[in-house]
């Protein structure tokens, strides 16, 4: 299949070298001090898979490695005079949504989104267990009503997904990622990619489904560590690798195996939860490696997923 949105023609640009300017995708995300999601995580991952980020902060977390203590929302208008700046300058490929941080700060992002409705939407819904029960159903009634009418692509974990939309559900047999699909497309969501769905001997499914059927699947054994980040690592580059022109089932089976690859190489930088390594790539393979090769400079900045060249 190809993009459900294509993006528009860029209006020509001047550019800086010989190659190509990479896809631009315009993030809304917090700051997150621990490197792990948000803003830095978007940007790393962009870039790691050939794109370059267009970031819009929505607010700042107050955390470390273990947990959220507070969240700090950036008012609207903050939020708006940022996309409005970037937005009249540069052509974006695809916008990518992450914790918006408050109802307010939804409702401006589906107003700007709505003036560039040609341009795919890709949202991610976070884990908002660290948030009191009434600011967790106001932020998602606002997503629910709101974003989700312009969202393409909804990315989230099965038990967040599962209970936000399908809070009535009562069969003794979770729901499936087409059952979600079906939920998020009554609110005009086109596609859902919903990841971590339990299986048998440690291994999680993930699955980019619509109403009437599952458009592909991806089989991975559970890593035994507790991870920060990773949802929007893989919304990130689901997001570039779509602005780059990838289809959409290209794109997602790319987007999880470059997820599957930055968590197998994810390191701990408190004493907390692991970070995914979006440059997992860029790291020397191995003492013995470099001796074999030292005669020769290693290229570690080969780009792994897409021929976008910098």
């Amino acid at each position: 299949m190809t993009n459900p949105k294509p993006p528009p023609s860029p209006e020509p640009l001047t550019p800086t070298s010989e190659d190509a300017a990479p896809p631009s995708v315009l993030v809304f995300n917090a700051s997150d001090p621990t490197g792990a999601g948000g803003v830095t995580g978007d940007v790393l991952s962009i870039a790691s898979v050939g794109g370059h980020a267009l970031p819009v902060v929505t607010g700042a977390y107050v955390r470390d490695t273990t947990r959220i203590f507070d969240f700090f929302a950036l008012e609207e208008e903050a939020v708006t005079e940022q996309a409005r700046a970037i937005l009249e300058d540069a052509p974006v490929q695809v916008i990518k949504v992450g914790f918006a941080g408050s109802p307010e700060n939804v409702s401006a992002i589906a107003e700007l989104a709505s003036d560039y409705s040609e341009v795919p939407l890709i949202a991610w819904m976070p884990d908002l267990s660290w948030w009191e029960e009434g600011q967790i159903d106001t932020y998602q009634d606002a997503v629910r009503e709101l974003l989700l009418p312009q969202t393409t692509v909804l990315v989230g974990n099965h038990s967040t997904l599962w209970r936000w939309l399908l809070p009535d559900w009562t069969s003794d047999k979770s729901p499936s990622a087409r059952d979600i699909a079906k939920a998020a497309a009554e609110m005009g969501v086109s596609y859902v990619l919903v990841t971590g769905i339990v299986l048998p001997d440690q291994f999680i499914e993930n699955v980019l489904a619509t109403p009437q059927t599952v458009m592909g699947s991806e089989k991975f054994e559970r890593f035994d560590a507790s991870f920060a980040g990773a949802g929007d690592t893989l919304a990130a580059a689901l997001a570039a690798l779509i602005g780059a022109g990838s289809d959409l089932s290209e794109a997602t089976s790319e987007a999880l195996s470059y997820l599957d690859r930055c968590l197998d190489a994810g390191f701990r930088p408190g004493m907390g939860a692991v970070v995914p390594d979006r440059l997992f790539w860029a790291q020397p393979e191995d003492d013995d490696a470099e001796d074999d090769e030292s005669a020769a400079a290693p290229d570690l900045y080969e780009m792994p997923f897409n021929e976008t060249k910098h």
